[in-house]
């Protein structure tokens, strides 16, 4: 019996260590479709990890953590995951349609899910709104309701780890405020630039199929700008209706202007690295249009003078260079569509 309970307490020992060894780190595996680069990152404020993929997209790897929201990145795009140590986390993507297609399974894969449906439920709920319809008191009213359905989808999911929903619920009120100033220069942006107004312009930008293009060259036609980036997801995804637009248009007194914003921020300090990775996203997409880079980014004139401080906007233009709308539907939205229909 001394040995039989020597040897119970001894497996007990091991199991032990194992638990706790296993508690010591997280496992994160997963597959890339289309995959963007040889590595992936994973990082949030003072972490920062690059883990190898694959040539078939797959990788593996263990991290260490403290407990909480961090960033998965594939090149350009990246998702919110939640991670901590003890999880075992298995992810499937689709890069390009990386929101859409992002899934987790594996032990502690329902609170990465959870980011990853609330993603897409608040740019739903979000790009739903007609807020630029709105005054300033609707738009306080608007953003209250907003919150408690954001709220009321967070309380929904009774799955996910307290301490996850307790960090989104601290966050949502930061967000709410950042919404309402967005919103709130849409709305400004209508008594500052009304139809009729002189647009700011742009001067000599670089064209991708060679030269330059001011938008004085473009006077006799409507101008539809689009401003973008190519790590802006939400740019992207307006890409397969852009080119619809254009082509249900091409016959129109319309030009498509697309306006790259790309800079050295955005791509680890080179401006030379922003300039190569809007060209090749360009190619690879086979962009239509009048595609153009603005050579200061954020800081370019036009870009200041519109006072763009989020992305994508879309601008239209008359003939004659006027403004006909500061802050114009996207290609995604049937608004656009009557828009045109009525000008053109």
């Amino acid at each position: 019996m001394k040995k039989l309970l020597l040897l119970l307490s001894a497996i007990t020992i091991v199991a032990c260590t194992e638990e706790k060894k296993m508690n010591d780190y997280v496992t994160f595996s997963g597959k890339i479709t289309n995959k963007k680069s040889d590595t992936i990152r994973i990082a949030n404020r003072g972490f920062n990890k690059e883990i190898a993929v694959n040539a078939d997209g797959t990788f593996s790897d263990t991290l260490t953590v403290t407990p909480g929201i961090y960033y998965f990145s594939d090149s350009n795009e990246s998702s919110p995951i939640f991670l901590r140590n003890g999880y075992e986390i298995a992810m499937t993507i689709d890069t390009e349609q990386f929101d859409e297609t992002i899934k987790y399974s594996g032990l502690g894969s329902e609170n990465s899910n959870y980011l990853a449906e609330k993603a897409l439920f608040e740019e739903k709920l979000f790009s739903d709104q007609e807020f630029d319809a709105l005054d300033e008191a609707g738009l306080d009213a608007k953003i209250i309701d907003l919150k408690d359905e954001v709220l009321a989808f967070m309380d929904s999911k009774k799955e996910v780890d307290t301490m996850l929903t307790r960090i989104n619920k601290q966050d949502l009120d930061g967000l709410m405020k950042s919404l309402k100033g967005y919103y709130g220069e849409v709305i400004a942006l209508k008594k500052d630039f009304p139809a009729g107004k002189v647009s700011p312009t742009f001067n000599d930008y670089e064209n991708f199929k060679g030269g330059t293009t001011s938008l004085s060259d473009l006077k006799g036609k409507f101008v539809y700008i689009d401003v973008w980036a190519t790590w802006c997801a939400p740019c992207k995804a307006e890409i397969p209706s852009l080119k619809q637009l254009e082509h249900d248009y091409e016959d129109k007194d319309i030009a498509f202007v697309s306006l790259s914003i790309d800079d050295d921020r955005s791509h680890g300090g080179s401006w030379d690295k922003a300039k190569a990775d809007w060209k090749a996203m360009v190619a690879d997409k086979d962009l239509g249009g009048i595609q153009i880079y603005a050579p200061k980014g954020w800081k370019s004139k036009f870009i200041r003078d519109y006072r763009i401080n989020g992305i994508p906007r879309f601008i239209l233009v008359d003939k004659e260079g006027k403004v006909v709308d500061a802050n114009a539907p996207r290609p995604s939205s049937d608004k656009i569509r009557t828009l045109f229909d009525g000008l053109l």
